[in-house]
Parts: structure tokens; C-alpha cells; sequence
């Protein structure tokens, strides 16, 4: 086991691979560290891109296969860069009755983005949630992490401006 994980290296030289790697061998390079392990590739690079995916499929032994479906199946993993600032539009049923789909089109009409994008000079990215878990604050949006409530289309736009503006 120690010779086939000892023979592949990390995608680059970059420091962070080491923590990667701590991850993995705290869980013995299991099979069933793969979700600990892709949080952990996120948390610290941001995103999982190819390398990553193929990295972390080597060193826990699972099919590349395995690896990239549990990434694209969990909402919470993203493939591509996120920008400076991030929206995430609830479209739960309680915010989709409230209006979420008309403040999401402002949004996307406003910056030339679509949920799951990021506008071309990277300042911000757009993202949509199945429920925030604030159905009674509806329609609810996170901008950079920080909960709003009731946006209105024009109001959430403006805020997004201020925002990436700083």
C-alpha cells in the first residue's frame, strides 16, 4: 500500500498538496476519505479541477469515475474557479413562489452570467442552492456568504454592483 501511494506525485509543487495528502493518510487512503478529502482539495484551491479529480483517484485507489461523479452529484463542489464574490440564489419552492426566478434573471441579465458561471473578469460568480433553509425570509440569496431576505430584482442587482465595485 505505502509503495503505490508513495509513487504518485501531486499534480504540482504547491505546498498545499501536503495538507491533501495529510487528509488522506489520517483515513489510512480509504476509499471512504474521498468526500473528506475533495472538501479539503476545495477548501484549499477553491475549486476540483481535472488534475485534482485524477490526483485524489490515484491516491485513494477509486475509479476516476467514482471521483468525478461524487464531485459533479454534491452541490457544494464546484469544477471551475469561483470569482472574488459569490450570489447563490435560493430556488427552493418557498423562494421560486416569492419571486427567486425573477431576481436570478435580473441577476443574469445585469452581469451576462447563468448560475453556475463566473463573469468574464472573475469578480463574481453565480450560483443557485435546492433551499438556503430560510423559506421564511423569502425570496433568500447569499451574497459572499452573508444571508438576504426579500430581495427585490433591482435591490439584489444594486447590492451585487457595491459589492463587486469594493
Amino acid at each position: 500500500m505505502t509503495t503505490a501511494v508513495a509513487a504518485v506525485s501531486p499534480p504540482t509543487d504547491d505546498k498545499r498538496w501536503k495538507m491533501v495528502e495529510t487528509t488522506m493518510r489520517k483515513h489510512g487512503h480509504q476509499p471512504n476519505a474521498l468526500i473528506e478529502t475533495l472538501h479539503k482539495v476545495q477548501e484549499l484551491f477553491g475549486f476540483l479541477d481535472d488534475d485534482a479529480l485524477r490526483y485524489v483517484a490515484r491516491m485513494l485507489r477509486v475509479p476516476l469515475s467514482k471521483v468525478y461523479g461524487v464531485a459533479t452529484f454534491y452541490h457544494y463542489f464546484t469544477l471551475k474557479p469561483q470569482g472574488e464574490h459569490t450570489c447563490v440564489v435560493c430556488m427552493g419552492t418557498a423562494c421560486y413562489i416569492k419571486g427567486a426566478a425573477t431576481i436570478l434573471e435580473a441577476i443574469e441579465d445585469a452581469f451576462g452570467i447563468a448560475p453556475g458561471q463566473t463573469t468574464p473578469d472573475g469578480k463574481l460568480s453565480l450560483l443557485t442552492a435546492r433551499c438556503l433553509g430560510s423559506c421564511g425570509i423569502a425570496p433568500a440569496l447569499t451574497i459572499d456568504g452573508r444571508m438576504n431576505a426579500k430581495g427585490d430584482p433591482s435591490a439584489v442587482v444594486e447590492s451585487l454592483r457595491k459589492v463587486i465595485a469594493t
